[in-house]
């Protein structure tokens, strides 16, 4: 079943999209959007999650905003509220833990771009409910990661194409994310940055994203 739901992160209602588990319960999982917006394809991911056994939450950091414009997306990108987006990330994974068809003591949280970032943010402002991260090509230049505070196993999913993210800069956060104590396993795949939208044919890679959904199911099911 899939609904579009509202929660109470701080003082205004933040919305999301939830598609339960298959099964009726399975562990909580947020899936944290591209810089589009709660767009299509990140329902259409949130589905993909509900049927593979999680209850699975996309919130909406956009405020029903999306778009397909290529000048529109950086400006919500860079207007974000960084403060309200910590609040938001909270409010989702308390919500998304009191549902009787969520089974984790703790969320996961897996981000695409933009989202890629808050999800590693998530670890941070979040630590209490957060017990897995997955980062597909994350990247926000406002969004602050201290690698001493990131504790949740962190899954990082990148593109030797990619050039809105270096990779040295990636292999140096995990490196100093597992120098603070915490797990922060790097793949790197011949492709593009988004290579797991298959909405986007240009940089849509199917053997890179085939690869990096199973890696994935396999580290959220062994953490959560």
């Amino acid at each position: 079943m899939v609904e579009m739901v509202r929660y109470p992160p701080t003082d205004t209602p933040a919305r999301g999209y939830l598609a339960r588990a298959s099964a009726g319960t399975g562990p909580g999982l947020l899936v944290i959007q591209e810089w589009w917006g709660l767009v299509d394809h990140i329902k259409q991911v949130t589905d993909r999650f509900a049927g593979a056994g999680f209850t699975a939450l996309a919130p909406d950091f956009y405020d029903r905003q999306t778009t397909k414009s290529r000048t529109t997306p950086p400006k919500l990108f860079m207007a974000l509220n960084i403060d309200r987006a910590a609040g938001d990330l909270r409010g989702a994974a308390d919500y998304l833990l009191s549902l009787d068809a969520a089974t984790s003591d703790r969320v996961g949280v897996i981000g695409f771009c933009m989202g890629g970032q808050l999800a590693l943010y998530a670890a941070v402002v979040a630590a209490d409910r957060v017990g897995a991260v997955v980062d597909f090509y994350g990247i926000h230049p406002n969004v602050p990661i201290d690698p001493a505070k990131v504790r949740a196993p962190v899954l990082g999913h990148f593109g030797t194409r990619d050039g809105s993210i270096p990779l040295p800069k990636v292999r140096q956060l995990a490196a100093d994310v597992r120098a603070a104590g915490g797990s922060f396993v790097v793949h790197e795949y011949e492709a593009d940055h988004a290579f797991f939208n298959d909405t986007r044919p240009t940089v849509f890679q199917a053997d890179a994203a085939k690869l990096a959904w199973e890696r994935s199911l396999e580290f959220l099911r062994a953490n959560l």
